[in-house]
């Protein structure tokens, strides 16, 4: 009888690759495909992203904070008090986007006295938000037409908006969509835009 030798052997069986190991590592790169995939199709086309420009969202919004646009929802449903919506002001594709707060629906009527809101007689009672030095247009009571919205910058006295005459009441049809999600410091988290 012959001893078997001890260290190197050209005869070693060879492992086996597991078929139920392969199917779940497909399984798990294809799930992560499709779910990245189904991704940028939703942002691509429900979605887009665009950087805050200015401090008249602040606190809400910061300069140069990124932000993600729900395009789809105003299709479906109009915009509502408190929404801060993504517009082109005037619908001139040759300028920035601006975000602003709607303060005021179709229908509605808007006057701003001594540096106060007033929608419909009824005088805004929110804290958060200082007096407004400058009244602009909305000095005399405005009736916002079928598809006008009324918005204001939540830092109210370092925000060019319906107050101005070059912007004036939104039309729904200038209105890209709504301010969805902000991404904080450094992309790092992301957070609802209240």
């Amino acid at each position: 009888m012959r001893k078997r030798r001890k260290g190197l052997s050209f005869y070693e069986k060879k492992k086996k690759i597991n078929a139920s190991v392969v199917r779940e590592i497909f399984g798990m790169l294809f799930g992560t495909f499709a779910a990245v995939f189904l991704a940028a199709v939703l942002v691509y086309s429900v979605g887009m992203r665009t950087n805050m420009i200015g401090v008249s969202m602040e606190p809400s919004l910061y300069n140069g904070q990124k932000v993600l646009v729900n395009r789809l929802v105003y299709k479906l449903f109009p915009p509502k008090k408190d929404d801060v919506v993504v517009f082109l002001p005037g619908g001139n594709q040759n300028v920035h986007y601006y975000m602003k707060r709607v303060v005021a629906v179709p229908g509605q009527r808007v006057q701003i006295i001594d540096g106060m809101l007033y929608v419909d007689g009824i005088p805004e009672e929110n804290e958060a938000y200082d007096k407004m030095e400058d009244a602009g247009i909305a000095e005399n009571e405005i009736l916002l037409g079928d598809d006008e919205y009324f918005v204001l910058g939540d830092n109210r006295n370092s925000s060019e908006d319906s107050r101005s005459g070059n912007i004036g009441p939104v039309s729904r049809e200038s209105v890209y969509g709504k301010a969805w999600f902000h991404m904080s410091g450094g992309g790092d988290g992301m957070g609802l835009v209240k």
